[in-house]
């Protein structure tokens, strides 16, 4: 029988997902070998559980064209796997995903671009479609603008107690285009949803549970863990009925049904105009000279959540258990 993860052991989330780091060996599919930078997404099976971490760190794993389609592809080669029944998205180093990559993103507005919002698969994924399996979304730090709506993709999601949500593009001028307007309003309702979007202000663990935007709440540092141990507890499920299910509740929920979904899709995308592009361009800007006069508030900082001392104790337990 498959050993779940221990959660106890990792003493804090860069524990947890320096460990993820082992979760590479396929990630030469998506990189020269012999580049010395690390391949920005990593695809690992756990026995037949998928698992795959957006590694861009240091961008606070934000998402350019070069990792949409890496992440792309090793969607689609979970879809094709007959192998692995159930998949885990998670994002390595602390937060989940910062959204569209901002160089990126000032390139094209200085181009006055916004060809990018209209790639076929998605700016940062497969977005425009459904997912032909399950996905299980573990969100850790920020999961913010095109992130949030990559974490909506997936079927289910798992947020730790420190997590942040939120549109926060709203500020930067950048409209919705990952399907976000299309499946926040059918998890969480018309008003909520537009509460959300039209504020960018933060979403926090306890709300985001109450409202429907995730499933479950864990502990700090272990998002990872816990949608593995998810991911298993349906993988042990006869599959065939289990995607009957699942294909029958996307037909039938709302928007979630084909014909519509594909045309809330289409008219999310094709609302985004030229006029987009200037407010984009100063949302850049006024971005810019924040970070280089040193941000008015802590919002990249999360405050992370105090271990007691039993709980250090039960830790140390655990780590001297599997040292033996």
């Amino acid at each position: 029988m498959h050993k779940l993860f221990t959660f106890s052991r990792f003493k804090s989330c860069r524990d947890l997902f320096r460990s993820a780091t082992k979760f590479s060996l396929s990630a030469a599919h998506y990189a020269d070998t012999e580049q010395s930078e690390a391949p920005s997404i990593l695809v690992e099976k756990d026995a037949n559980i998928t698992l795959i971490g957006i590694n861009r760190e240091q961008q606070r794993n934000s998402i350019n064209a070069a990792t949409a389609a890496q992440l792309s592809e090793a969607i689609h080669q979970f879809e094709v796997d007959d192998t692995s029944p159930v998949g885990v998205l998670y994002g390595v180093g602390g937060s989940f995903s910062a959204g569209y990559d901002l160089k990126e993103l000032e390139a094209e507005a200085q181009r006055g671009s916004l060809d990018f919002l209209l790639r076929h698969e998605g700016s940062v994924g497969p977005t425009r479609r459904h997912l032909r399996k399950p996905i299980i979304c573990g969100i850790s730090g920020f999961c913010v603008a095109s992130g949030l709506e990559l974490a909506l993709l997936c079927d289910l999601r798992v947020m730790e107690d420190t997590a942040v949500l939120g549109f926060f593009n709203r500020r930067l001028g950048v409209p919705l285009s990952d399907g976000g307007s299309v499946r926040l309003a059918a998890a969480v309702g018309y008003s909520n949803a537009v509460d959300i979007i039209e504020t960018g202000r933060r979403v926090y663990a306890n709300e985001a549970l109450r409202i429907g935007l995730v499933n479950r709440i864990v502990a700090t540092g272990t998002a990872l863990g816990q949608a593995v141990n998810l991911a298993f507890s349906i993988a042990k499920f006869p599959m065939a009925s289990l995607q009957h299910d699942r294909n029958a509740t996307l037909e039938n929920a709302n928007v979630y049904a084909r014909p519509g979904f594909g045309a809330a899709i289409n008219n999310e995308i094709m609302q985004v105009s030229a006029s987009m592009v200037e407010d984009m361009q100063e949302g850049v800007k006024r971005f810019k000279t924040s970070e280089t006069k040193g941000p008015k508030t802590n919002a990249w900082n999360i405050k992370e959540k105090s271990i007691p001392d039993w709980e250090k104790a039960e830790i140390e337990i655990e780590q001297r258990k599997g040292k033996a």
